[in-house]
């Protein structure tokens, strides 16, 4: 075990944080903390790291481990370059280099008499040298600053000059090249782009040490954590498995709490009303035993209401105008700057799709939806709206919010055709419930704003809406939130994000700005992973350079063709697991043949015995034919 909490409490002014928290990690296990925002999980890794400290309680690290801890935000002000700044770990290294460069130039002079002993320290500062992988630590810290998004070329970039997000990542890059025994990671993902966040969860996955992450990325959760620690309530509670397998357990969990809390309620208005009722006789047994019931009943230790988002919450949002099929056509778009963007981008959005666009950092993405939206002009290529086309869009820097005004207000002063009990049910939808609705917007943290502006957007006449990364800055409860407004929602969405989860639970189809062009996937992200090395060898790697205009113009041609192969493909994958299905269930229901067959009774009736005999040949003849058209099959996929 490197790290132990035991019983961790603190209190601030607005009220408790954590009460008695407990949990621990093993060696080489990888922990996430979960929870709301506000539940106390940035205030858990301060108090493990010295930083805060706890009201009660105590944690214990491992005697001689090392702690490597990210925060959210990094300040590193200093005249060094990037490199140099990682060089700095490997301090011991590079002395043992100077040592063996000094040992050689003595040996070089040493005579005779004294060269055995030279020989010697030498022999044994190159074993160090090399046990401490001395001559690849110029690489490891190339392939680590490259894994998190930077250039060759930005390798002598001076720290001072470098936005926030990047000196964290710098940071980042640090820490894990010290391999400390036990990483602390508070949202490493927030300044990475998606092709980083792959490379850091492979990184974390194969690390040999202990990891305890906060993330609200669930795609990321997913791939590297084996322990959830929910905090809840003040309160730790411990899954094992990843964020998945958590997300199951919780919702089982979520519904016994709400049935005990139900049972519990009944119970409790019965014992009202009898004890009513015995009131209401006005003898004086009757109203001793309304006592005694009373007594009984204020010693039960009530179940607290489990955070149950209620009902109303999983409202349908319906556009007030239904667009035309055709929603948005765009041809031969281009975009440069100081440098090309994007060239000759053909695609199309039909009504009812959402599409997800894609790519590195600095590709363009949100230069797209800009110039989409009549913010940014194109340099060429034309963008066509279809019939009664609404557009609605999000972007975190351009909320248009009134601080001074309540959130009720902010919505009944916009929309006052909604009644006072459907303005709460938006608001509930987006975690805004009981007084909540009358904080002032200019008091709610940047996620909660965020929250406003999406409830506001879902609300308007838009029936086509264009949202730049929606889950920034939003707990993970709230993006399920959004996840369900968006899958629920009967107009068309085209979003930009690097949250794999959130596309993988709602994009029926993905765009990759990749090699200043898109590549179309249709379905989610998991598919996208599935077919993405395929289809980018097939439309960039092969096209040579001189014809590859021609393939981009020829791209909306082969559109057709495209999603029909998909189409195509989608089926015999559908037929394959309904083969799998049923071949399970055919396995399942010879494992109970046997279990017949293997009883005396039956064993002693022959008509039974050929009876049970025969349906099962019946099933194994079946599992061979399906397992035929299996292997058929699966030559196509």
């Amino acid at each position: 075990m490197v790290l132990s909490c035991n019983n961790i409490s603190k209190e601030f002014v607005t009220g408790p944080v954590l009460k008695e928290v407990s949990f621990h990690i093993n060696e080489h296990e990888k922990a996430a903390i979960v929870g709301i925002n506000g539940a106390g999980k940035s205030t858990l890794l301060k108090i493990i790291m010295g930083e805060m400290s706890a009201d009660s309680g105590d944690v214990f690290l491992s005697k001689g481990a090392s702690v490597g801890y990210l925060a959210q935000h990094q300040e590193i002000n200093t005249e060094l370059t990037i490199f140099d700044v990682l060089l700095e770990v490997k301090k011991d290294i590079l002395e043992l280099s100077d040592k063996m460069r000094a040992l050689e130039i003595k040996m070089k002079q040493a005579d005779e008499e004294a060269l055995d002993a030279v020989y010697e320290d030498y022999s044994r500062v190159t074993h160090e040298f090399e046990l401490k992988n001395g001559y690849a630590y110029k690489s490891e810290i190339t392939g680590i600053l490259k894994g998190l998004g930077f250039e060759e070329d930005d390798f002598t970039r001076k720290v001072n000059t470098l936005s926030g997000g990047q000196k964290t990542r710098v940071y980042l890059a640090r820490l894990l090249l010290s391999k400390p025994d036990l990483i602390l990671l508070d949202e490493p993902t927030n300044h990475l782009d998606m092709k980083a966040i792959g490379w850091l969860e492979t990184y974390l996955k194969n690390f040999n040490g202990a990891v305890l992450i906060v993330a609200h990325d669930r795609y990321f959760l997913d791939g590297v954590a084996t322990k959830i620690i929910e905090l809840n309530n003040c309160r730790a509670t411990t899954f094992m498995g990843n964020y998945s397998d958590y997300a199951t357990k919780k919702k089982a969990l979520r519904e016994a709490e709400l049935k005990a809390y139900l049972n519990q309620q009944k119970e409790i208005s019965h014992q009202e009303a009898v004890i009513e009722k015995l009131r209401s006789f006005n003898r004086e047994k009757s109203i001793k035993r309304a006592e005694s019931r009373e007594k009984m009943l204020d010693k039960i230790e009530r179940i607290d209401k489990p955070l149950e988002l209620d009902a109303s919450m999983n409202i349908s949002l319906k556009p007030h105008k239904e667009s035309g099929k055709d929603v948005l056509t765009v041809e031969n778009l281009s975009k440069s700057f100081e440098e090309t963007l994007f060239e000759n981008l053909n695609f199309e959005i039909k009504k009812g799709e959402r599409v997800a666009i894609i790519g590195g950092n600095g590709t363009g993405k949100t230069t797209l939806l800009k110039i989409i939206n009549g913010i940014t002009p194109c340099d060429t290529g034309k963008i066509t709206l279809g019939a009664n086309v609404e557009i609605g869009y999000y972007d975190q820097e351009h909320q248009v919010l009134h601080y001074d005004k309540s959130l009720f207000d902010e919505i009944s002063d916009d929309y006052p055709y909604l009644t006072n009990t459907e303005i709460r049910n938006v608001l509930a939808s987006f975690l805004f419930t009981k007084d909540d609705v009358f904080k002032l917007v200019g008091s709610l943290s940047g996620g909660e704003k965020g929250r406003v502006s999406l409830a506001k957007l879902m609300l308007s006449e838009a029936n086509f809406l264009l949202l730049d990364e929606p889950t920034n800055h939003l707990d993970i409860t709230s993006k399920e939130i959004l996840e369900d407004a968006l899958n629920n929602y009967e107009g068309t969405v085209l979003f930009v994000s690097h949250d794999r989860y959130f596309i993988n639970k709602t994009a029926t189809r993905i765009l990759d700005l990749t090699g200043k062009r898109l590549i179309n996937y249709i379905g989610n992200y998991d598919y996208y992973l599935e077919k993405k090395e395929t289809l980018e060898a097939a439309l960039l790697d092969e096209v040579p350079k001189e014809d590859q205009p021609l393939a981009s113009s020829a791209n909306k041609q082969s559109w057709q063709t495209k999603k029909e192969e998909q189409k195509e493909l989608r089926k015999i994958q559908n037929e394959l697991k309904r083969i799998e299905d049923e071949v399970a269930k055919l396995e399942e229901a010879n494992a109970k043949l046997d279990e017949e067959l293997a009883n005396p009774e039956i064993a002693a009736n022959v008509g039974k015995l050929m009876e049970v005999h025969k349906h099962k040949e019946a099933n194994d003849e079946r599992i061979n034919a399906l397992l035929e058209r299996w292997e058929e099959l699966s030559e196509n996929v």
